[in-house]
């Protein structure tokens, strides 16, 4: 068995891992020319995590991964307001959490793709056609491949997606925007990063909001966010967006701003959900943001991407051969969790970026009560939902 997958990101290299230990053959094509440098830190646990742990991942993870003490809220002077243990929260995880940035995540996920797959920089696919005995995939150099499945991972604005279902799978048709842009890139700055290492550090305002991470390497990592009209395009010049954004913005911000790199190494876009009746058309099947992003607020959607991966390949290998009864059961098994989390990320906007000072205060006050008995787990369950077992969804 064949398998074309489309995007070298988390889902299309977990994914690609899991074909492989099943027997695939699998070639991967990504249209960027090489592994991006940028990304943000993010918070992995839940599903994602023990679908890391049953690939033998997790050593390599914590090695690259980072101590976080809190996720601390500062006023305009840096001075603390408000924060989140991640000791409580890593207890009511089952200890099963870790902070690593998203490239790191993905190199690890490359270090360890089996010796037999195939991996392609600057190509994308530009055509499908779907057969009875397999599909025909056409590389944008003019290649063919014939495989036994097409696999779509390439982000929430998928070429793959737009193929397979033409306008029904077009950005306008399936994203749907909370109303918020975010960016994030790296700086080098040794005095902001005395003053976040071991916490992540993010201000305590309202409708805008940056955040710092220090890294290994001697820089920092930032985040930012900021609430837009949903139909806000995004900026040309992201820099000068980012600048205008949030340049008002006390403590450490007017450093970062003007340690700010270009453009093209600053991530920029929309938060989105993608939203699709059905992730599958013949032998040609989405998995991660392409077909069920949970958007950022839910800060799951990399733990989401290896699991769903991990899922479409057990129920493909379980199918013997069948793969369209493979993509059936994948669909049947893992659409409930992945709308459960966009439908907690979507109740939990209020809180992770307050519009008001109403709801600011009451997010700090949510923060004060967290560690007392039994709040933390109230807390924890409202930000990741419903607990999901691998066991139960790679039967």
């Amino acid at each position: 068995m064949k398998a074309v997958i489309c995007g070298a990101g988390i889902a299309g290299l977990a994914l690609a891992h899991r074909l492989a230990a099943h027997g695939w053959q699998v070639e991967i094509v990504e249209h960027a020319r090489g592994p991006r440098e940028q990304g943000y830190m993010i918070d992995f646990f839940g599903v994602g995590y023990a679908a890391a742990e049953e690939m033998g991942l997790l050593p390599r993870l914590k090695e690259l991964g980072y101590q976080i003490s809190e996720a601390a809220f500062v006023d305009e002077r840096g001075r603390r307001r408000a924060g989140l243990d991640y000791a409580q929260f890593s207890e009511v995880a089952g200890g099963k959490l870790l902070s690593i940035m998203r490239p790191d995540l993905e190199l690890a996920l490359r270090e360890d793709l089996p010796a037999g797959v195939e991996l392609r920089y600057g190509l994308s696919v530009s055509d499908v056609v779907d057969e009875d005995d397999g599909v025909r995939v056409t590389l944008s150099d003019g290649t063919v491949r014939e495989a036994d499945l097409l696999v779509g991972a390439d982000g929430i604005h998928s070429t793959v997606r737009g193929l397979i279902f033409g306008e029904a799978g077009s950005d306008e048709r399936c994203l749907r925007y909370p109303g918020f842009h975010t960016a994030a890139f790296v700086f080098d700055d040794p005095e902001v990063r005395e003053q976040v290492t071991g916490r992540f550090c993010l201000t305590d305002t309202v409708g805008r909001q940056m955040g710092f991470y220090a890294l290994r390497n001697g820089k920092v990592a930032s985040f930012a966010v900021h609430r837009v009209d949903p139909a806000a395009p995004l900026p040309e010049d992201t820099r000068s967006a980012v600048r205008e954004v949030y340049g008002s913005l006390g403590w450490v911000a007017p450093r970062a701003l003007a340690a700010c790199p270009p453009s093209a190494e600053i991530y920029y876009d929309h938060v989105a959900q993608t939203v699709l009746p059905r992730w599958s058309r013949g032998r040609t099947v989405l998995v991660g943001d392409a077909a069920y992003a949970v958007s950022l607020l839910a800060g799951q959607g990399a733990s989401l991407g290896v699991a769903g991966a991990h899922v479409l390949a057990a129920q493909l290998a379980a199918a013997d051969g069948d793969v369209r009864a493979g993509l059936e059961r994948y669909e049947r098994m893992w659409r409930p969790v992945a709308e459960e989390k966009q439908r907690v990320a979507l109740q939990g906007v209020r809180w992770f970026l307050p519009g008001n000072p109403t709801w600011l205060r009451l997010r700090r006050a949510a923060m004060r009560l967290s560690g007392l008995p039994g709040v933390n787990r109230v807390i924890a369950s409202a930000v990741t939902g419903k607990p999901a077992e691998l066991g139960e969804l790679t039967r």
